[in-house]
C-alpha cells in the first residue's frame, strides 16, 4: 500500500545541522531536474519582499519565511514527516514514534511537495515556503508537476493507492485508480455530514494507527478488514468510501 499525503504549510525549524539538501538522495531521484527547477524559481521570487509577499501569499506576519528559500541547500534537514506540522501531522505524534512505527511510515508514506514533488516520508527535506498555488513567474506547478509526478507514482504504486491528499496537491500528482476518503461524523441517529477542516485530524489519526498497528494492506478488503478489527469505521458507499471521524481516538503511543 502507498498512502499518499498533502504537506503541511507549517513546519518545524531547525533539523540535523550535518545534514544539508541532496536531491538526488530523496525519493524518486528521476525528479532531480525537476527539484532543481522548482528551487531555482522559487529562490528567485523570494529574493525581494515585494515579489515573494505576492507569489508566495506571504502576510506582514510571514513575510520572513522567504528567507527559507533562500537557504535551501544550506539549511539542516528533517524528516519529512516530522518536518511537516498542523492538524494533519501533529496527531501523528512523531516524536514519541518508535523505530518500527518510523519505518512503516517510510516504507508506505508519500508526501507531495510544491516544491519537491513527492517524496518519502523519511526524506530529509529543510524548511521552506511554498504552496501549489504558488507564482513562480513563467514555472506554472500546475503544469511542471503533473506529468512527472504521475510517472514515478504509478512506477512505485503496483498495490493500493489511498490518497489522502487536499485536491490543490492531487492535482500535481494524479494517480490513476487511487481511492479517497470522505471523513464524515456521525450523529445519534446515524445521519453523516462531510468535514472539512477536521477532516485532516482524522486522517492523521488513521495513517498514525495503521504504522503504530504494522498494519499489511494491499488492497481496500485488506484495509476494511484492518478497519473492522482497529475498531475504526470505514464503510463502502455509492460513491466510495467513507470514515467516520468519531471512530478514530488518538493513538496510543
Amino acid at each position: 500500500m502507498t498512502v499518499l499525503l498533502p504537506p503541511s504549510e507549517t513546519k518545524r525549524e531547525g533539523g540535523d545541522t550535518g545534514s544539508t539538501l541532496d536531491l538526488g538522495g530523496l525519493s524518486f531521484p528521476e525528479l532531480v531536474h525537476e527539484r532543481a527547477a522548482v528551487i531555482t524559481a522559487a529562490r528567485s521570487v523570494s529574493s525581494e519582499e515585494s515579489s515573494a509577499r505576492t507569489a508566495l501569499k506571504l502576510g506582514p506576519k510571514s513575510i520572513t519565511e522567504r528567507f527559507r528559500n533562500l537557504a535551501l541547500t544550506t539549511s539542516p534537514t528533517l524528516p519529512a514527516i516530522e518536518r511537516y506540522t498542523g492538524v494533519l501531522y501533529d496527531p501523528l505524534d512523531v516524536p514519541a514514534a518508535s523505530a518500527d512505527v518510523r519505518a512503516w511510515w517510510s516504507r508506505h508514506v508519500v508526501v507531495q511537495s510544491a516544491m519537491f514533488g513527492p517524496i518519502g516520508a523519511g526524506d530529509p527535506i529543510p524548511a521552506y515556503r511554498l504552496s501549489h498555488d504558488a507564482r513562480l513567474g513563467s514555472l506554472r506547478l500546475a503544469s511542471h508537476w503533473p506529468g512527472p509526478s504521475r510517472s514515478v507514482l504509478r512506477a512505485r504504486s503496483d498495490g493500493l493507492v489511498l490518497d489522502l491528499r487536499s485536491e490543490g496537491y492531487r492535482a500535481l500528482g494524479p494517480v490513476d485508480g487511487a481511492v479517497t476518503l470522505r471523513v464524515v461524523s456521525a450523529d445519534g441517529s446515524g445521519r453523516r455530514k462531510a468535514l472539512n477542516h477536521w477532516n485532516k485530524t482524522a486522517k492523521g489519526r488513521l495513517v498514525s494507527l495503521l504504522a503504530r498497528t504494522d498494519a499489511a494492506v494491499e488492497s481496500m478488503d485488506d484495509l476494511a478488514d484492518w478497519a473492522s478489527q482497529a475498531g475504526v469505521v470505514l464503510d463502502r458507499v455509492d460513491d466510495g468510501w467513507d470514515l467516520v471521524a468519531e471512530s478514530l481516538q488518538p493513538a496510543p503511543v
